[in-house]
């Protein structure tokens, strides 16, 4: 399993996804899962991928052979000329690789080669855009109502994000409430492990603002987790004493 988000702000995007894959206890891997290109100064793309890693990394592949091949404007991410053409070319390609594995294995390819995409990024003269695209190749885009997307194992850091979430936040809160929510996961579910991988594009740079990794020894990551854990538990003593006699008597 994985897990990633991407978030939309006032100045930019924020991206953050685990490493890790696994097939049983016995058998885990770390495998990258966010992948960039970019053209300086005209466009910034950013993809992070969950689901059945073979066909994550055909997908990530053939996108890497068409960023290579300029010439080609209708097979090329960097000259299509909108995110929402980018979005459609990555659908397409993402459902055909995934057609394509499981016709090859017959009744036991079906619902193993499945596999889900966050897109982020932005071309020049028009707004940064995020889209979540499905393994039959459609896609939404975010929005004021839904201004982050995630994919993989999702559940156990969806409300930190719900309640800390503001458009208007500065990148360095979206990185830090985007810490609490993978450290909640990552102490939840044991398919989902770290280094993590942390993108932030600002608005209209067509460039990385911020990348890093965070592995296992990043003392900020230490300081978020263990504080977050104290600020729990002084938050879950502040709050009223139930009592079991009518009134709190």
């Amino acid at each position: 399993m994985t897990y990633c988000v991407g978030m939309v702000l006032d100045k930019g995007l924020v991206l953050m996804s685990d490493t890790r894959t696994n097939s049983g206890v016995d058998n885990i891997s770390v495998f990258r899962k966010m992948f960039q290109w970019q053209t300086p100064g005209e466009r910034m793309l950013a993809v992070m991928t969950a689901g059945n890693l073979a066909t994550t990394q055909a997908v990530v592949s053939y996108l890497e052979e068409r960023t290579n091949v300029p010439g080609e404007r209708h097979n090329s991410l960097l000259e299509a000329p909108t995110m929402f053409q980018v979005a459609t070319e990555i659908g397409r390609l993402l459902r055909a690789t995934i057609e394509e594995r499981q016709e090859a294995n017959g009744d036991r390819g079906r619902g193993r080669f499945t596999a889900s995409i966050i897109l982020a990024g932005q071309i020049k003269g028009m707004e940064p855009r995020l889209f979540l695209i499905y393994p039959e190749g459609n896609f939404i885009e975010a929005s004021f109502d839904t201004p982050f997307f995630q994919i993989g194992e999702t559940k156990y850091g969806r409300p930190i994000l719900i309640r800390g979430y503001d458009r208007g936040m500065s990148f360095e809160d979206a990185v830090k409430l985007l810490m609490v929510s993978f450290d909640s996961t990552l102490k939840a579910n044991l398919s989902v492990g770290l280094p993590l991988d942390l993108l932030v594009i600002a608005r209209d740079q067509f460039e990385p603002t911020h990348a890093r990794r965070i592995t296992h020894d990043d003392p900020y990551f230490d300081a978020i987790s263990s504080s977050w854990g104290d600020e729990l538990r002084k938050a879950f003593h502040a709050l009223p004493d139930y009592s079991f006699h009518p009134g709190g008597e």
